[in-house]
Parts: structure tokens; sequence; C-alpha cells
């Protein structure tokens, strides 16, 4: 058998030792800013829905977060693929992962319940999410009148297109007697010869030996190890989850904050994430995290002043005003449709796109059905 060991007997520390120390101290500071912020809690679900995009765009596919948005609220306008469908398990991965105590995930349950949850999400290939929503279809506003009986027609196809994508999904899941939780795999899907329990092992073999380290170094060197072990063959996702996590875990980001890895990592050149030499690896993934904080910092500050210019409409509004409401939903989430408005906020569609119009949304697809709408 090939030898996956990871060595760790020749770091560079001496080169790493400075943007350690930058990306500590960048990640310290959003944690502070994001913790005694008033949109802090809006810009972590936010955080969550940016980094799943880019985790699926780091892996070589393209998910727009328009899409993972109405997905997640089971508002699709349009059959899922599974591509959407693995995003919606990293934002849930991530989110589940910050609503459990900072050691959770990093524990050996921890591990193994998300592995089984990255296995489902990587195996089953087939989108499970519901139907369009009714509200959604009058999303439209000023104009969308005629186009209402089309509207109606299209949320229905699409309904009937999600019910026979959940129907052919727990048909396959019958017949195949390799589901999750079965010795068996697939050997179309599977390399057999892959033993992933082999190489989880020896990945939480590095982590013990990367205890005396910095918090920033091990968790560099948790994503950089797990990508070198190749530990799931198809859920390398999971990994910048990980390392995300042993930053949590550490302290350096507190709370509910999950470093945006992946977001960061899209800043980084393929071919420095890639290198065959550890070395320019490890200082890509430093790079990321710092990117990552700035990135955070600019993306808060935008959303403290987007709320702050909102706040000023509520001036001579009865307490019983929707707007207060809506603007926490939008600062929450990057773009909010009709229907998400109604549900969240229990108002009629065609009230939501009253309150929308008295905030003052910027209509974010260019539709004239469907629209969805955010902060400037």
């Amino acid at each position: 058998m090939i030898s996956m060991s990871y060595d760790l007997s020749k770091l560079p520390i001496q080169t790493l030792l400075r943007p350690i120390s930058d990306a500590g101290a960048a990640l310290s500071r959003l944690d502070e800013r994001i913790a005694r912020s008033p949109v802090g809690e809006g810009w972590i679900e936010r955080s969550h829905f940016t980094d799943a995009c880019a985790s699926l765009w780091i892996d070589g596919e393209l998910v727009h977060i328009e899409d993972l948005v109405l997905h997640d609220a089971t508002k699709d306008i349009r059959t899922p693929t599974h591509e959407l469908t693995i995003a919606r398990d990293v934002l849930r991965t991530r989110r589940r992962i910050s609503a459990q105590p900072p050691g959770w995930a990093m524990s050996a349950d921890g591990i193994r319940s998300l592995r089984g949850q990255a296995a489902t999400a990587t195996s089953d290939g087939t989108a499970t999410s519901s139907e369009a929503g009714p509200a959604d279809v009058v999303g439209g506003g000023k104009g969308d009148e005629s186009d209402g009986a089309a509207s109606a027609l299209d949320a229905e196809f699409a309904a009937i297109d999600a019910v026979l994508a959940r129907s052919e999904a727990a048909i396959e899941a019958a017949k195949t007697p390799n589901r999750v939780g079965s010795r068996e795999k697939d050997p179309l899907v599977y390399d057999l010869d892959w033993d992933e329990d082999e190489r989880l092992e020896e990945w939480r073999g590095v982590l013990r030996q990367t205890q005396g380290l910095p918090a920033v170094l091990q968790a560099v060197v948790a994503l950089d190890a797990w990508n070198d072990l190749s530990v799931l063959q198809h859920a390398p996702w999971l990994g910048r989850l990980l390392s995300a996590s042993v930053l949590r875990q550490a302290g350096i980001s507190t709370g509910a904050h999950l470093a945006a890895i992946n977001l960061g990592l899209k800043t980084v050149p393929v071919d420095r994430r890639r290198h065959r030499d550890r070395e320019t690896r490890l200082l890509a993934i430093l790079a990321a995290i710092i990117a990552a904080a700035e990135l955070g910092l600019k993306e808060h500050d935008r959303l403290a002043l987007a709320r702050q210019m909102m706040e000023r409409k509520l001036v001579g509004r009865r307490t019983s005003s929707k707007l207060s409401g809506l603007i926490d939903l939008v600062i929450s989430r990057p773009l909010v449709s009709a229907g998400m408005i109604a549900k969240e906020l229990v108002v009629t569609p065609r009230a939501a796109l009253r309150i929308v119009e008295e905030l003052g949304l910027r209509e974010m697809t260019g539709r004239g059905r469907f629209r969805a709408w955010g902060v400037l």
C-alpha cells in the first residue's frame, strides 16, 4: 500500500511566522467588529451563503447565490441542479457547525456526523428541494399583471418537476444497496481501493501532532493535509469547514462566526493553491484567511451603512410597521423575494411588494417575474 503520511518535520516556520501573525490579527479584528455590531447576526447569516457558493466555485462548479437563497427558502423558480444541492448542504453544514459548541466539529462524534452528511450530499446526486412557492409567482410588481397566468403556469410546472425529482431520488435510494451506512460502494462512483477511514485517521494523526503550534498554523496545516491526503473522495469542501472550525475552537473566531475560508481562497490563484511545493500552498492558505477577514470587514461596514440609511425611513412610523422586520430580513440575506418577505413578515405578497417600495430596495435580478431585492 502506498504511504499517505504527511510529514510535519520540515515545516517552513520562519517563512510562515509573519503571515500567521497577520492572519490572526485580521481575524481578531473582524471577530471583534462582528461581536459588537448591530448587523452581526445578519452578517454571519450572509457569510454562510457567500462561503457556500465560493466552496462550489473552488471545486470547479458555479452556483448563483440567488438560486441558493431561494433554494434554502424552498422558493425555487426552477428544478435545482446537483451542484445547487451540494451548495445547500455546504450551507447547512456551516450553520450546523456554528450552532454547536466550538469543539464539536473536531470531535470524533462531530466528524462522524459531518462525514455522513457530506456523503449523503454527494452520493444521491438528485435535487430534493421543495417546489416554488405560489407567493413568488406574484413577485413581479408593476407591469406583471398580464403575466399572471403564465407565472402561475410556470410555478405549477416547477412544482411538478420538483416532485418528480424527489420521487426519482427516493426510488433510486430504495433500489441502491450501497447507500450511506452500507459497507458496499458502487464501483462506478467510488474507487474501492480508496480507504476513507484510513485517510481520515491519518489526517487526525496530523492534527494531534500540531497541538503545540499556533492556532492559525494548526488550521492551515489541517486544510493542506486534508487536501494532500484526499480524505473524502467526493467531499473536499468538508475539510475547508473543519479548518475554519479549528480557528473557532482555538478562540480566534468566537461565537457563531465561522471564518469564510472558501471566500478568501477565491482570491488566490489556483496555481498557488495547488502548487506542488508545500510552502507555497501554506502561504496561499494564509493569504486566503487574510483576504477573507478583509472582505468580511468591508462587507460588515457596507451592511452597517445600509442599515443606517434604511432605519431613517422608520422615523414617524407606527410601532406595528413591518418595515423594521423587512430591514432585519434584507440584512440577513443577500437577496429576498416577495414570497420570502410574505412568509417572514406574515403579510400578503402584494403587501410585501408595497413594503419593498417603501423601503426602496434594489431589484437584483433584472427580471419582470420572479424578482428579488437586496440592499445597495
